[in-house]
């Protein structure tokens, strides 16, 4: 899937509603044959002018045609959205619109496009209603996508949005895979496990990690970590750091194209090269030039000056004001 996000709150879809008499916010059959408002399935209606293209839209027009049942929910890319990874926007490569997967063993549901179906058991307790439309919980959507997402690389770049939106840790995910042994795309999920790492903050950070390490052959790095002066002062918060050779690696997606973005980014840069640490940028255009980004990473890291820890001018130590704020960022999002 795409680093692109579309921030449109669940509060935005509007769900789709039937031809009902007396129902003064649903269609008229009137409005149904003035165009005024548009079909979504068999008997569901949307009025025109909706954003049907938009991430939580399309789920939930997905998600209308569910029976009532607690063994039916959306799942995969989806559920995540709905549940919160607000990175997903349903998009692969060229702009694609992936398939809103529902999961459902209760009666059959006409194939619609856009639309996958499972017909997995599905044990009640994995379901959570959130604004009204069943969902399956964080661990086994990522699970899902594991098992049946086409793409190695789009798979770990959901998972991984799922973890740092908070939904699940690598843990919970590891361990709900283990109670699927004779399960779909089990073995699949697995190498894609091994391929996982926390601390990623969007698709892209992730995308560039897995060039890092499956196309340039370098170890894996660290994702999202503070830099230091000797003083104490923060420097910056890099994507990626291999700490040993001093290589900061920087995505840069579509908001830092402005112009206010861009001059801090630029400063940021120099400041870190004057500390004596190597740089390389990856854009979104080089997530489908993988070798030609590999090389560039691996050129920069041959430009890299191996300088002993205790020779640095900078540093990963985090000094006690930093833990401090840190504990209070914890703090506040626990409350």
């Amino acid at each position: 899937m795409s680093g692109a996000t579309s921030r449109t709150p669940r509060a935005a879809a509007v769900r789709p509603r039937r031809r009902a008499p007396g129902d003064p916010e649903g269609p008229s059959r009137a409005d149904v044959r003035a165009g005024r408002w548009v079909r979504t399935s068999r008997g569901l209606y949307v009025p025109r002018g909706v954003d049907r293209t938009a991430p939580v839209q399309r789920i939930l027009e997905a998600g209308a045609v569910l029976p009532d049942s607690p063994s039916a929910a959306v799942t995969g890319w989806a559920a995540l959205r709905w549940l919160g990874a607000e990175w997903l926007d349903g998009l692969a490569p060229g702009g694609v619109l992936v398939e809103v997967d529902l999961v459902t063993t209760v009666r059959d549901i006409r194939p619609r496009p856009g639309v996958r179906l499972s017909a997995e058991r599905l044990d009640p307790a994995e379901v959570v209603v959130v604004d009204g439309l069943p969902v399956t919980v964080a661990a086994r959507s990522v699970c899902f996508v594991l098992r049946h997402a086409v793409d190695d690389r789009a798979a770990v770049e959901v998972g991984e949005t799922a973890l740092h939106a908070g939904l699940c840790s690598l843990a919970e995910v590891t361990a709900y895979a283990s109670m699927l042994p004779g399960w779909t795309g089990i073995p699949r999920a697995r190498e894609r496990l091994a391929l996982m790492a926390e601390g990623s903050a969007s698709p892209g950070e992730t995308a560039m990690r897995l060039i890092w390490e499956l196309d340039a052959g370098l170890g894996r790095p660290l994702r999202n970590v503070p830099v230091f002066t000797r003083d104490a002062r923060h420097v910056a918060t890099v994507d990626l750091l291999d700490p040993v050779a001093g290589l900061v690696g920087e995505y840069d997606g579509r908001d830092h194209l402005r112009l206010d973005r861009r001059r801090r980014d630029l400063r940021r840069e120099s400041e870190l090269r004057s500390l004596g640490l190597e740089y390389v940028t990856m854009v979104a255009g080089d997530r489908h030039r993988r070798q030609a980004m590999a090389q560039r990473i691996l050129d920069a890291h041959r430009r890299t000056r191996r300088v002993p820890p205790g020779d640095r001018p900078w540093t990963l130590e985090q000094p006690e004001w930093w833990k401090r704020r840190e504990a209070q960022r914890r703090a506040r999002r626990t409350a």
